[in-house]
């Protein structure tokens, strides 16, 4: 499978598999995850996994959900971006989407794409 291009996905509608639901923790790094995160089925990342995804404007855990893509997360030092999917379509600014994936992204450099 050829490896996703993260900024094609912005604007559209995914529905995202949560497999770290919120108030959950990292299994390996103790963490505690601040959203609902999980992938987009049938993508390829720069690890070699799914195209990862932070869930916002949902507020309690869930297991998937629909959304929005209104923005981008680019590792500049990881090949690994990440995309913000707003449940409900809302936007949220540069600042607010770095205070709500500080918990994981404060490890990374990284800009936000639009």
């Amino acid at each position: 499978m050829e490896k996703a291009n993260a900024k094609d996905y912005l604007g559209k509608e995914v529905t995202v598999e949560i497999d770290r639901q919120l108030g959950t923790r990292h299994p390996k790094h103790g963490f505690m995850y601040m959203l609902n995160y999980g992938y987009i089925p049938n993508t390829v990342s720069g690890d070699g996994e799914e195209l990862d995804a932070y869930l916002v404007g949902e507020f309690e855990p869930v297991p998937t959900s629909n959304g929005k893509v209104i923005a981008v997360i680019h590792r500049t030092n990881d090949d690994d971006d990440k995309l913000v999917v707003s449940k409900d379509g809302k936007d949220y600014s540069d600042d607010a989407i770095r205070a709500l994936t500080e918990f994981q992204e404060k490890y990374f450099e990284s800009e936000i794409l639009r």
